[in-house]
C-alpha cells in the first residue's frame, strides 16, 4: 500500500532481542509491517515438519507444516516458555509489539514462542498447499487442531514440558483458551485479551457479512482464482471497517489522530490497506471458518457442555475484553470468568473497541503489559 504525503503521527521505537522495531501510531501502520513483511516471510521464521495431521473435522491434511518464531533463549531447565499465537490473519511479525525489553514478554528474560495460524499463509494455508487439498479444497481447521499442532512443537521440537504463561489477542484468545483447557498440566496462567472461549452467535452474524462480501466478487470463483478478487478483498475491508473500532472512535474521529485526513481515508488507508496487505482470498475464508467455529466445548470429552469446559480451566486467569469491542463485548466474558475458578474479568477501558488489543495506542499497550507483568508475578 502506498500512502501520499501522510500526516505527521507518532511514533515508537524500542529495542528487543531481533532487533530495533518501529511500532507507528498512525498512517504509517500498514506500511511499516508492509516493509517488515517481505524479509520476514522469506526469511524471518521456521518451519515445523508436522508430518500427516488428522484434522478434527475428519480430514488428513499431509505433509502439514507450522511456522513460528521464536524471541529470546530457552533456559537450560526449558521453564521459561511462553506461547503467543496469532490471530485472524495476523502474521508473527504482528505480534511483536507486545514483545520487548523492559516489557513483561521480555526475550532477555522468556523464551516467547508466537506460532502462526494454520491458514495463515505461512504455516499449511490454502494458498501454500499443493493439490488435491489446496485452494478452495482446503479442509476445515479448528482451534482444537491449531493448538494440537501448537502443542506438538513446544514438547516434541523444543523438549517442553511447562509454560510459564499463554496469552493472545482476538482469535489468539480463543487459542490461549483452548491451551488451558486442553493442556491444564503445562499452563499455569493464560492472558486472552479481546478474545473467547466460545464465538457469539452475534460474532457469527458479523463474520458472515464478511464472508458474503469477499465472495461476492466474481473473480473470487468459488475460490478457483489465479488472481486475488481485489474488489472482494476491498468491500470486505469497508464491512470489518463498521466494527474494529467503536462508535465512540467514530463520533471522537480518532482516525485522524492517527493520521488520516477523513473517514474515507481512513477507510481506504487502513481498512483497504489492511486486507490487500498479502493476504490471500481463500486464506482468510479458512481461517473465518475457524473463527465461526471457535468453542471451547467441541474438545473431546465435554459433548458440547460450555459451561462445564469453562469450570474444567485450572489456570489463573486474567480475562482482558475491551469496554467497546464489538465482537467480543465485556459481558461475553463475564460469563465465561463467572464459570472459571481461578480468573479475573479485567475490562480494557476506552474507545478503540476490538483494537484496544491490536498495538495501535500506546494506553491500551500499558494496560495490558500492566497487567501481564501482574499475572507472572503470581
Amino acid at each position: 500500500m502506498a500512502l501520499t504525503n501522510p500526516a505527521p503521527c507518532r511514533s515508537r521505537l524500542r529495542e528487543h532481542g531481533a532487533g530495533l522495531q518501529i511500532r507507528s501510531f498512525g498512517t504509517r501502520y500498514n506500511t511499516l509491517y508492509l516493509s517488515r513483511k517481505g524479509n520476514a516471510t522469506m526469511n524471518d521464521h521456521d518451519l515445523f515438519e508436522l508430518g500427516d495431521v488428522v484434522l478434527q473435522e475428519g480430514a488428513t491434511l499431509r505433509d502439514a507444516k507450522l511456522a513460528y518464531k521464536t524471541y529470546g533463549t530457552l533456559n537450560d531447565d526449558k521453564s521459561n516458555a511462553i506461547v503467543y499465537p496469532t490471530w485472524y490473519s495476523g502474521r508473527h511479525w504482528e505480534n511483536e509489539w507486545l514483545i520487548g525489553e523492559g516489557m513483561a514478554l521480555d526475550p532477555t528474560e522468556y523464551f516467547i514462542i508466537v506460532p502462526n495460524m494454520l491458514g495463515n499463509g505461512l504455516s499449511s494455508s490454502p494458498s501454500n498447499t499443493p493439490p488435491p487439498y489446496d485452494k478452495a479444497r482446503f479442509p476445515r481447521v479448528t482451534v482444537y487442531d491449531n493448538v494440537s499442532v501448537q502443542h506438538r512443537l513446544v514438547t516434541e521440537h523444543f523438549g517442553i514440558e511447562k509454560l510459564v504463561l499463554v496469552t493472545g489477542w482476538s482469535m489468539g484468545g480463543g487459542q490461549t483458551y483452548q491451551w488451558a483447557l486442553s493442556h491444564p498440566e503445562m499452563v499455569p496462567r493464560i492472558l486472552p485479551f479481546c478474545g473467547s472461549a466460545k464465538t457469539s452467535l452475534h460474532n457469527i452474524v458479523f463474520l458472515e457479512g464478511v464472508k458474503a462480501a469477499l465472495t461476492a466478487d466474481a473473480a473470487w470463483n468459488h475460490g478457483w482464482y489465479d488472481e486475488q478478487p481485489t474488489k472482494g478483498l476491498r468491500a470486505m475491508a469497508r464491512v470489518y471497517a463498521g466494527w474494529g473500532f467503536s462508535q465512540a472512535f467514530h463520533w471522537e474521529e480518532v482516525y485522524r489522530e492517527m493520521g488520516y485526513s477523513s473517514l474515507e481515508d481512513f477507510l481506504i488507508g487502513f481498512w483497504e490497506g489492511f486486507f490487500l496487505d498479502d493476504r490471500d482470498a481463500n486464506n482468510l475464508l479458512c481461517m473465518l471458518w475457524t473463527w465461526q467455529n471457535g468453542d471451547i466445548s467441541k474438545t473431546p470429552g465435554f459433548g458440547g457442555d460450555y459451561d462445564k469446559a469453562l469450570a474444567s480451566i485450572e489456570a489463573r486467569a486474567i480475562v482482558m475484553p475491551a469496554e467497546k469491542d464489538l465482537y467480543f463485548p465485556p459481558e461475553d466474558e463475564e460469563y465465561a470468568v463467572r464459570r472459571m475458578p481461578n480468573a479475573e474479568l479485567r475490562v480494557i477501558p476506552g474507545l478503540w473497541g476490538h483494537f484496544a488489543g491490536g498495538g495501535i495506542n500506546p494506553e491500551d499497550t500499558k494496560f495490558i503489559d500492566d497487567a501481564l507483568k501482574e499475572l507472572l508475578g503470581s
